[in-house]
């Protein structure tokens, strides 16, 4: 069955053009063309009238930790090392597959709401084997996602049992994943190193050669804190990216995850190998990490995407915000107005992430997959309204309430505010149920202190 979305303006190329109806079948982008030109080839098409929005590709979510959205507003206005052991490693004991599901609902879900169509989920609870990541799986299928697990491997012995493993475990349990879901039209497997100081060099060096293995590529966090760096030079003598470069894993496959304390030597070696970055602007800047040379970078080729980071380090998960926030930051940060403009960014957040992932999505054309956002034009965030102001409207201006529909794989999964696929209120109560198993860890460590 082909369905034809009419639409006000449709963003083709970088620009939004009028009158460009799409014509979907299953769950890709058949034909572009004006309605009444799509109409003839496809009379027996249904129609979708969506006179007075336009239509926007959905936007690619490159790096995000589902669970820790349950954690939001825990540890806020702390530094990184005590938001990471009062936000993450107190109440990792209460995440179990059922709390990591309703955690991976709502992260996900509140996504659509802002019109991600695709994330990439950074996820490292494993609980010593892989139910935990089928249950985050599980997630993204019942809401009906675009969705990449970044399986992380990770054997720091500092870190929770939980989210370590051995190497051969860790190769063994995501390699299971990627062949179980090969065939899945949306859900996707990658290997993640968890970073330098995280993951030993066997891990670093067997998660490039999975990635290697299964086409895909490998994520690993890089550079987000001054510490990790002197960490690195401290036990490997190197910096962050030059030790990963001794250990063979400086290439094309590489999506590092922010990168904000590079000397100028590293960020050459990352353009002339192809790598890639995530970047997580409000993350870092709500973490007090620093910020990232992103003029440096991609004038040295480096290729970007946009990363909302965890719902307890960001508090947002809107790629839409990201947009804006990259932006704003390299302007101030450089003091300088030019720095990096709207329609960089909106490649970012949609083109970029969907071609760093390997993905055929991120824009709207013929044999794309048909992942897109309807935006209100009536909407006051977006006036006053042009065509040629609406780029810089999205990046600026434009909030939630624009955003009136999301389609993923060809399936409207969102309309007018409100999730089609998982009823809301089953996610508000499952994280209930995930705070009274958190209350019970507070009470513990109350009584303990007392």
């Amino acid at each position: 069955m082909i369905t034809i979305y009419k639409a006000e303006y449709t963003f083709i190329d970088d620009r939004f053009h009028k009158d460009q109806a799409l014509a979907v079948q299953g769950d890709h982008i058949l034909d572009i063309g004006s309605f009444a030109v799509l109409c003839s080839r496809y009379p027996e098409a249904i129609i979708e009238d969506w006179s007075g929005y336009a239509l926007f590709p959905g936007t690619i979510n490159a790096h995000n930790h589902s669970f820790q959205s349950l954690l939001r507003g825990i540890a806020t206005d702390e530094p990184f090392l005590v938001w990471r052991d009062q936000a993450l490693y107190k109440y990792t004991p209460a995440l179990d597959a059922q709390t990591l599901y309703a955690g991976a609902l709502l992260a996900f879900g509140e996504m659509l709401k802002y019109g991600v169509t695709t994330v990439a989920d950074f996820f490292y609870v494993h609980g010593n084997g892989i139910e935990n990541d089928e249950a985050i799986l599980k997630a993204a299928d019942d809401l009906g996602i675009r969705f990449v697990m970044a399986r992380t491997m990770y054997d720091w012995d500092g870190a929770p049992f939980s989210y370590r493993e051995t190497v051969a475990d860790a190769v063994t349990r995501t390699r299971t994943l990627a062949k179980r879901y090969a065939a899945h039209p949306r859900l996707t497997i990658h290997p993640a190193p968890h970073s330098p100081h995280a993951a030993s060099p066997e891990m670093i060096q067997a998660g490039h050669h999975l990635a290697k293995e299964l086409d895909v590529p490998f994520h690993i966090h890089v550079a987000e804190e001054m510490f990790e760096v002197n960490d690195i030079l401290r036990d490997y003598g190197a910096r962050p990216i030059h030790y990963l470069d001794q250990l063979g894993v400086v290439d094309e496959s590489l999506l590092a995850i922010h990168l904000v304390w590079l000397e100028q030597s590293e960020i050459d070696l990352l353009g002339a190998r192809k790598a890639s970055l995530a970047y997580c602007p409000s993350s870092n800047m709500f973490l007090a990490d620093g910020v990232t040379k992103i003029p440096e970078l991609l004038q040295a080729g480096v290729r970007i995407a946009l990363g909302t980071d965890g719902g307890c380090s960001n508090n947002r998960i809107s790629v839409f915000e990201e947009m804006r926030m990259t932006a704003l930051l390299q302007k101030v940060h450089r003091l300088d107005a030019t720095a990096l403009g709207a329609l960089d960014t909106l490649t970012m957040g949609t083109r970029n992430g969907a071609e760093i992932l390997r993905l055929q999505t991120g824009k709207i054309a013929p044999a794309y997959a048909a992942d897109f956002v309807a935006l209100d034009l009536t909407d006051l965030s977006l006036q006053p309204f042009s065509p040629e102001l609406l780029p810089a409207h999205i990046v600026y201006s434009m909030q939630p309430t624009a955003i009136r529909r999301v389609v993923i794989a060809g399936k409207e999964v969102m309309r007018d505010g409100a999730i089609l696929t998982v009823p809301e209120k089953r996610i508000r109560n499952l994280v209930a149920d995930a705070q009274e198993r958190f209350a019970q860890i507070e009470n513990t460590t109350s009584a303990n202190q007392s």
